[in-house]
């Protein structure tokens, strides 16, 4: 005849089974945001790069970044002007850019002191941008290699440090446009799937049959 366990045995237990399941409970949740932001900087040699062509709108200027033969940035540019005409290049999965001129071929980047120059190598971090869609719908740029310090314009167009930007300045906030004269493709342009009806075996036929009882 089994033993029958003691009332100290019996707490004992049930003492150590809550101790396991608060444990297990315990644990914290992995840390998704953190996993994100790492992921989006490991760069991408695999896959073939995404180019994009487009225009940035300043937001406090109310005029397009360009690059100047000069190596020099500026949001001045009227629409259309050939050097608002900007070719970015995806750096890994989409979140970050390098950013040059189409007319010029000089790429914009930061130096330490924040400001921003053309350089005809972009393969540095100091010329690689993050980009990050704000609730209000707005672009802002941030820099990889300088955390914190963001592509900015003064109302006059002028190129601000990236040591005085935070995210929430309207000098930091962009619109992407496309080209002028360049239209967005219509819906109805769009090449329509097409579906490939295979012929049905014995094995599908029974199934259909049956299925339409």
């Amino acid at each position: 005849m089994r033993p029958i366990p003691s009332r100290l045995s019996y707490l004992f237990l049930h003492l150590f089974a809550f101790c396991y399941y608060a444990q297990v409970t315990n644990q914290s949740p992995p840390n998704f945001t953190q996993h994100v932001s790492e992921q989006s900087k490991v760069t991408d040699r695999v896959s073939r790069r995404l180019v994009r062509i487009y225009q940035l709108y300043s937001r406090t200027s109310g005029k397009h970044v360009q690059v100047l033969p000069n190596k020099k940035i500026n949001a001045m540019a009227e629409d259309g002007d050939v050097h608002a005409k900007l070719i970015v290049e995806t750096d890994t999965f989409g979140s970050r850019v390098r950013i040059k001129g189409a007319e010029t071929g000089l790429y914009i980047c930061m130096n330490k002191r924040g400001k921003l120059i053309g350089k005809k190598n972009g393969q540095g971090r100091d010329c690689i941008f993050t980009e990050i869609v704000l609730e209000n719908n707005y672009t802002a740029l941030r820099n990889a290699r300088y955390e914190g310090w963001y592509m900015a314009f003064t109302r006059r167009g002028r190129p601000r440090k990236g040591s005085r930007t935070r995210q929430h300045q309207r000098e930091v906030h962009f619109m992407k446009r496309l080209p002028k004269g360049q239209q967005p493709a219509h819906p109805s342009h769009h090449r329509p799937f097409d579906f490939i009806h295979y012929p049905f075996s014995q094995r599908t036929k029974r199934t259909r049959y049956s299925s339409e009882r």
